[in-house]
């Protein structure tokens, strides 16, 4: 029985595996088409060469509204990932000191912007943000994506928190070091895990972010994600199929990376 329910427990993980991931993957051999049609060619099904194509990969990086796109979001990405992390590791260690329910009703208030519509913060943050001339200007979309960025930080680096002990803090004050140092060399260390983890969901949500980017943004500051919407409800281009690809691949080699620096100060830390 018990080799019995090993295979169908890992079974049914590897049909929830496919279900989920086979959607993402099948768009990157239809990104090869010659054809500007969202469908697997005759040619493509049989493994012909003169069906597949870089077509779309030229035109993408001869683009230069996709290259624009890319560095708009690039650029945006990299100004809120660090902000956002600073600022929701923070507040996860000021959240550690509260009391229980003060500590859960600030929680759910940081945490609104995951659980509210999105349509309903970007209308938010427009009208908050228009009287005060932030729209239209990347300072104004930058904010906004920290706004729904930081609380990703704050729910990893809280739940690394939570198996936090404070008798390091007081062992270290007792060897005489100063509240920094023992931050640095107790409490850091112990939630970079969490941080790391945070910094990698703050990144994918601002590069990732549409609605509230297309209620902020210009037609200079479009964002990849706006090019592709825009692809998809024009002339549906199968550029979109190439952008979506790199993507899914960018994001599989960096979180891969996270995953090997994780492992890396784990092992440090251990020793």
């Amino acid at each position: 029985m018990t080799r019995t329910g090993y295979w169908t427990l890992q079974s049914i993980t590897f049909l929830v595996a496919a279900f989920l991931l086979l959607p993402i993957l099948v768009i990157i051999p239809l990104s090869f088409n010659p054809e500007p049609y969202f469908s697997f060619t005759r040619k493509m099904v049989m493994l012909d060469p003169d069906g597949w194509s870089l077509r779309w990969y030229r035109e993408v990086l001869q683009s230069a509204q996709w290259r624009l796109a890319f560095r708009n979001s690039v650029t945006i990405a990299a100004i809120v990932t660090p902000v956002a992390t600073a600022l929701g590791t923070c507040a996860a260690l000021g959240l550690r000191h509260l009391p229980s329910r003060q500590r859960a009703i600030v929680t759910l208030l940081i945490s609104s912007p995951l659980v509210v519509p999105v349509i309903i913060v970007a209308t938010g943050t427009y009208l908050f943000f228009a009287p005060l001339g932030l729209t239209q200007s990347l300072t104004g979309i930058v904010l906004a994506h920290i706004i729904l960025a930081a609380p990703f930080v704050v729910i990893t680096v809280s739940s690394t928190l939570t198996t936090f002990d404070e008798r390091l803090l007081r062992a270290a004050a007792t060897l005489g070091a100063s509240p920094i140092r023992a931050f640095f060399r107790v409490t850091l260390p112990l939630m970079v895990q969490g941080i790391l983890a945070g910094a990698l969901f703050a990144f994918a949500t601002s590069f990732d972010e549409a609605v509230v980017t297309l209620f902020l943004a210009r037609y200079d500051q479009r964002t990849v994600p706006l090019q592709m919407w825009s692809g998809v409800r024009d002339q549906l281009s199968p550029a979109v199929l190439v952008v979506a690809s790199l993507l899914v691949l960018s994001m599989s080699v960096i979180v891969v990376a996270a995953k090997i620096v994780e492992t890396f100060l784990s092992r440090r830390g251990r020793t």
